[in-house]
């Protein structure tokens, strides 16, 4: 049975129609190059926040090394989609081939599933910071950290090798037009022309799992972080815990609440156009947020960035 999938899916015309975001818009041109804009401005800050904090002895603890996976993590992400997005609208082209499909798909659910146990494990990071600051350099020294992170990679590894092969293993004998932008998993399943509703339940009690944890984690740490910021008598004290988490949980609810949408509401409550701009979100407006977010509202990070500004225009006074 599994040889006769395979073949079916991999005999005569194989690959695949990403409809895409810009047949949706009256003026495509213009869409086309605010992504671009979007996709370079992503690169950059995720970029210039990965060397900043790497640069900058200051910033050498757990927060900014778990920041620095985030930016990580984003930068891939927002690079599995939108270069071929973008090259594809400028050339004319439509289609992409199974295998890959495949390996988009594999990508987009590994780092997607990686930040998400990410995120929880920033959020334990701050509870243990406000919660417990005299025992902080012991509960989250340095190994602590590293696994942490590579369990975060790990998970979504698992969540990538888990759907990808049976998604991809499935009969499309309908039509070839994924209604995307890219081959996420809600569209492509729905090109299969046998029964999948067994694989849907599975993959959504899959998808409560991952996520059910990680805000299982996030809520309870939340939760005693407020009520250890509400007791806290300095004033300059509640105000730096309450911008540190808020910056935490304006990533999360932004990237949780578009992946809850996604893969956990029933169909009825799905289109095509919802979908895309849903998605939208978490792959392409998360990851230009993320070091605004970062950066903008932590005076850590704004002191080292103009320090680097500062160094560099100094460089270029000597040089002159």
């Amino acid at each position: 049975m599994e040889n006769t999938t395979w073949v079916a899916n991999h005999t005569g015309r194989s690959d695949f129609d990403l409809v895409g975001l810009f047949s949706q818009f009256k003026y495509p041109a213009l869409l086309c190059l605010v992504i671009f804009v979007v996709f370079l401005m992503a690169l950059s800050g995720n970029t210039i926040l990965i060397l900043l904090i790497h640069c900058d002895a200051h910033l050498h603890n757990p927060m900014y090394f778990f920041i620095t996976q985030l930016s990580l993590m984003d930068v891939m992400y927002i690079s599995v989609t939108v270069p071929k997005m973008l090259m594809d609208q400028i050339m004319g082209v439509k289609q992409i081939s199974a295998p890959e499909c495949g390996m988009q798909m594999f990508l987009y659910l590994t780092l997607g599933g990686s930040e998400v146990f990410l995120l929880a494990a920033m959020a334990y990071d701050r509870y243990v910071a406000i919660c417990h600051p005299l025992r902080y350099p012991i509960l989250m020294n340095h190994r602590v950290c590293l696994l942490l992170v590579s369990s975060s990679w790990f998970l979504g590894s698992v969540d990538g090798f888990v759907l990808t092969p049976v998604t991809m293993t499935f009969p499309f004998c309908r039509s070839r037009e994924i209604h995307h932008f890219f081959c996420e998993v809600p569209a492509v399943m729905k090109l299969s022309c046998s029964d999948t509703s067994l694989y849907e339940t599975l993959m959504y009690l899959c998808c409560v799992l991952m996520l059910l944890i990680p805000v299982t984690v996030i809520s309870s740490s939340y939760y005693f972080i407020l009520y250890t910021i509400h007791r806290m008598n300095s004033a300059e004290g509640r105000k730096k815990a309450f911008a540190t988490c808020s910056s935490h949980m304006m990533v999360v609810i932004l990237f949780y609440g578009a992946s809850i949408y996604t893969y956990m509401l029933p169909t009825p409550y799905h289109t095509p156009e919802k979908d895309m701009i849903v998605s939208l979100f978490y792959t392409i407006l998360t990851p230009v947020l993320n070091p605004l977010i970062y950066s903008l509202r932590n005076k850590d990070v704004t002191r080292a960035l103009k320090k680097m500004l500062n160094v560099g225009s100094v460089f270029q006074e000597s040089i002159k």
